[in-house]
């Protein structure tokens, strides 16, 4: 059955409560058009409130909504399944139905990260298929092993790098250095075989621009990657903005050209090997 997102936005006026029981209503309508809505997101800070649903098309998805308490969403959107996963993270949900982390509500916002084997081709035409492999699953087990332990979400592997998922952006930011940490401990022991690595992330809501679920936040992030140096991690200012007072150094690098952003883009790069 499709996946649905719907976007509404609310005037402080509105509280948690009134919420709640919004969606325990959309619940109590929602068979009737076989439609079922998983979970939803309270966005306080901005007043955006997400809703996550299985229905069998858009119509039905908003008559629940319409008879259920009337407060119809301002964007709704089909989404693709895996990428609703993405969203949805590892939250649990309260009684009420809301996504929440920690005993607080979910915000909604998603921190994307991209790592990059640099020159990857080159190493394998160098030290030949079996070996770049072995290289390839240090990267992997490096990454694997920092997204278990800093609550991240692999959503693919890309060949030379992995994609992955975060609701936290100071434990994204944490997962990279981290990586990078364990990648220089690793060519210390291995300069045969040094490995080097660029990481871009990003984060933003789950509904973005052209009705394209995180496809501003996935593009930046992997732009931000692809114009890393090797061995830096370059992150976009709404991540080092949701680190603040989490101890974490950032240099700023000021505002960076990206292809296929018609602006450019201001952009820190993590300090992690002081």
């Amino acid at each position: 059955m499709p996946v649905y997102m719907d976007v509404h936005e609310v005037g402080p006026d509105v509280s948690a409560a009134d919420i709640a029981k919004a969606h325990a209503r959309d619940v109590e309508t929602q068979d009737k058009y076989g439609v079922h809505y998983d979970k939803y997101y309270f966005n306080e800070k901005a007043r955006k409130i997400f809703c996550l649903c299985h229905a069998p098309n858009a119509e039905a998805a908003v008559q629940v909504h319409k008879e259920a308490h009337g407060l119809v969403a301002d964007q709704l959107i089909q989404i693709d399944p895996a990428m609703a996963d993405l969203m949805m993270g590892a939250g649990e949900i309260n009684s009420a139905g809301a996504a929440v982390l920690a005993d607080k509500r979910d915000p909604g916002i998603r921190t994307i990260l991209f790592t990059d084997i640099v020159a990857s081709t080159a190493m394998t035409r160098r030290m030949g298929d079996e070996a770049a492999m072995e290289m390839l699953a240090v990267h992997d087990k490096i990454v694997r092993d920092a997204l278990a332990q800093l609550g991240g979400r692999e959503v693919k592997h890309l060949g030379d790098g992995i994609m992955a998922s975060f609701t936290s952006a100071a434990n994204a930011v944490k997962c990279a250095t981290r990586v990078q940490k364990e990648i220089s401990q690793y060519n210390g022991e291995n300069s045969d075989r040094a490995l080097k690595l660029r990481v871009g992330v990003a984060a933003g809501e789950p509904v973005e621009h052209h009705d394209d679920l995180f496809g501003c936040t996935v593009q930046l992030a992997s732009r931000l990657c692809a114009c890393a140096e090797p061995d830096q991690i370059i992150v976009s200012n709404v991540v080092a903005e949701l680190c603040e007072g989490k101890l974490l150094a950032f240099q700023q690098l000021g505002e960076v050209s990206l292809k296929g952003f018609d602006q450019p883009v201001r952009a820190h790069a993590v300090t992690w090997n002081d």
